[in-house]
């Protein structure tokens, strides 16, 4: 969710005008909702299995936006594609290293050499403080919770520096520019400029309890979208483009392609593809057809998803032009949970998993309207939730 969202609407909402949305949200929430989903509770039940499949999806985190949304126990956004023994991060939201001990991956049940000694890459969709808040937490905590047992360097892929501070939203004045001397960092010089601010630690660790120094730990990468993509980042906000494979090991293949996420520039989408089958990640996105292109025929399609209800909520009608500025680039820079089914057929995808879902306190029942338009199987994720991929084996059950 556009990290915008709360301090613009009360730019733009009166005092009176937001309680009353805000009330009018719990009382619709209230009445639509059974005993176990009042106030967005996330009904009990256990994650969803995955046993025998050795590609999975696990979903860490699936709470979108930067709120901490009342009612409910999601986590941030970050996800892990496990393959066999070794697993890789898509974005770090808040809690996703506990996440990832809590979902036993890698060496988990050991106090200090897990859950990151099996972790052999991160990839970040964009750098939305809501993706990337607990990246710090995994590179510096990672220290004592097995980060310094992988035996190499693991690498941080994703967009680079945008090259022009987005436009202003609204009627001037604009604000002053943080750090104008390099005011978009891209991915590569935030992981640099994160060991510059924590190099304290970094150095205590290393001169007093011996540790790996960052550079022999991880590295930042900037995802190689083709330079012509990326010239008018105030323009197109997502111009057409096929999938560019960047990264690949002995048992992944990714590729990624830009999709609308306007301002933010460039945003990105990730696939996977392992020897059982694919995991497309879409990012924070509108309907693109970038996005159709990187998930053709993909196993497993993790999308984002906003509900046009809830936004109508917090900008209800009669809206000035400023409100349904908002109004509109909400939904814009999102996708509608009567939208998503449609992109997921487009695609050919055989199962839409849902994340980051905005708001991340809404009942259940109101995601799986995502099934509209759509053939395969939906799952409105939950949080430690897993998805196999491929065939499961039995010699693994």
């Amino acid at each position: 969710m556009c990290g915008s969202v709360n301090d613009l609407a009360r730019a733009t909402l009166s005092r009176r005008g937001l309680l009353a949305g805000t009330g009018t949200a719990a009382a619709a929430l209230a009445a639509s909702s059974g005993p176990a989903e009042a106030a967005g509770a996330v009904p009990s039940r256990a994650p969803r299995r995955a046993d025998g499949h050795r590609t999975q999806l696990v979903l860490l985190g699936t709470s979108g936006g930067p709120a901490y949304w009342p009612g409910t126990t999601r986590a941030g956004i970050a996800s892990a594609v496990v393959v066999g023994d070794r697993f890789y991060l898509v974005d770090c939201g808040s809690g996703v290293l506990r996440q990832a001990r809590s979902a036993q991956l890698g060496n988990a049940s050991h106090d200090t050499d897990g859950p990151l000694d099996a972790l052999r890459g991160i990839f970040l969709t964009h750098l939305h403080s809501d993706h990337v808040v607990d990246l710090n937490n995994v590179l510096t905590e990672g220290l004592y919770n097995g980060l310094h047992l992988v035996d190499r360097q693991v690498p941080i892929w994703g967009p680079g520096n945008r090259g022009a501070i987005p436009p202003l939203f609204g009627p001037p004045p604009a604000p002053p520019v943080v750090t104008p001397d390099n005011p978009t960092p891209g991915t590569r010089e935030m992981v640099d400029l994160m060991v510059r601010t924590f190099a304290t630690d970094y150095n205590d660790r290393a001169f007093d309890n011996r540790k790996p120094v960052p550079s022999q730990l991880f590295a930042g990468h900037d995802v190689p979208i083709p330079a012509e993509r990326l010239a008018d980042p105030n323009g197109d906000p997502c111009p057409r483009m096929s999938p560019v494979t960047f990264y690949e090991d002995d048992l992944v293949r990714v590729s990624a392609t830009l999709v609308q996420h306007a301002p933010v520039f460039p945003a990105l989408a990730f696939r996977f593809d392992t020897e059982d089958g694919s995991v497309v990640f879409s990012g924070d996105t509108g309907p693109t057809d970038n996005l159709v292109e990187l998930a053709q025929d993909a196993d497993v399609l993790v999308h984002e998803v906003i509900d046009r209800e809830w936004v109508e909520t917090l900008l209800p009608e009669p809206r000035t032009p400023a409100q349904d500025g908002l109004f509109q680039h909400l939904l814009h820079a999102h996708t509608e949970v009567t939208a998503v089914g449609a992109v997921a057929e487009a695609a050919g995808a055989r199962t839409l998993v849902l994340s980051h879902l905005v708001p991340g306190n809404w009942p259940e029942h109101k995601w799986r309207r995502a099934r509209a338009g759509f053939s395969g199987e939906l799952v409105v994720g939950r949080d430690l939730d897993r998805i196999g991929v491929g065939r499961a084996s039995r010699r693994r059950r």
